[in-house]
């Protein structure tokens, strides 16, 4: 894309935390900084993404070019990239996938959206599939806590109404890629409250002793959000389920876990800035 309609994008992203307008609205997208093979300067470049558990996939589709993109021969010579994602900015290694792992994920990109084999065919050379994997997954540097902790719960908020929107406007039946973005986000919100069960609310109780009775109502909420993680987990391990169920499924959790976490950033935030 052109460098100035590229420029907007990533002005628009960061600020508004993520969310942009025009062709990437409503989709997965994060900005890619690589540094130039050939300058050695800082390039960012707005990207579509793929979760996949643990990383990230992004695909040199150069919207259907003959050529590889500039970031992509610029994460061949520096593998060590920069990755914003509206919400957090982390350092990355940028893995090249070969073989029957890129071919297998890059069907599952397909199947989710056919235009990346638009891409493909357009391009007449095969796309390379990378995977961001994150160097340091500790908490936000130069946050306060407790606006890191409504940092990670914007992004669980966000990742539940992408996958909505997924489930809503998928076919007669489901993706595997929407399947693992499912997945993804029940293991990171599991993750997430056994942290703070045996943690934070520990922490807290005991210098708080006085919080006892708000912290005792949200180790109850983990557990109703986790009886509702897993029977979401139970619909995806069926080989038939509906797009339409799965939809049910993520608004039963949707609904819980909104109101869980609007609760606890109105009993913890402002305590864990202080």
């Amino acid at each position: 894309m052109p460098n100035d309609f590229n420029q907007q994008i990533i002005d628009e992203f960061r600020a508004n935390r993520g969310k942009v307008g025009g062709p990437f609205e409503g989709g997965r997208l994060l900005l890619l900084t690589t540094i130039g093979a050939r300058t050695g300067r800082p390039h960012t470049t707005p990207l579509g993404y793929l979760p996949d558990e643990d990383r990230r996939l992004v695909i040199a589709s150069a919207g259907g070019s003959p050529k590889h993109p500039d970031w992509y021969r610029n994460v061949l010579a520096n593998p060590r990239v920069t990755v914003e994602d509206g919400i957090f900015t982390y350092e990355a290694d940028a893995i090249v996938l070969e073989g029957e792992e890129r071919d297998r994920l890059f069907a599952r990109a397909v199947e989710m959206d056919p235009g990346w084999a638009a891409y493909e065919e357009r391009s007449g050379r095969t796309l390379p599939v990378v995977a961001l994997v994150q160097v340091d997954p500790g908490p936000p540097h130069g946050r306060r806590m407790g606006d890191a902790l409504k940092d990670v719960h914007d992004a669980f908020r966000r990742e539940l109404a992408l996958i909505r929107r997924e489930a809503a406007a998928s076919g007669p039946r489901l993706a595997a890629q929407l399947r693992v973005n499912c997945l993804t986000m029940c293991s990171g919100l599991h993750v997430h409250h056994t942290h703070e069960d045996n943690g934070l609310f520990r922490g807290i109780e005991h210098q708080y002793p006085e919080l006892g009775p708000a912290i005792r109502r949200m180790r109850a909420e983990h557990e109703v959000v986790a009886r509702l993680l897993d029977e979401l987990k139970a619909l995806l391990s069926a080989d038939d389920v509906a797009p339409a169920d799965l939809l049910a499924g993520v608004d039963r959790l949707t609904k819980e876990l909104e109101a869980h976490l609007d609760y606890e950033e109105q009993q913890l935030v402002a305590l864990l800035n202080g």
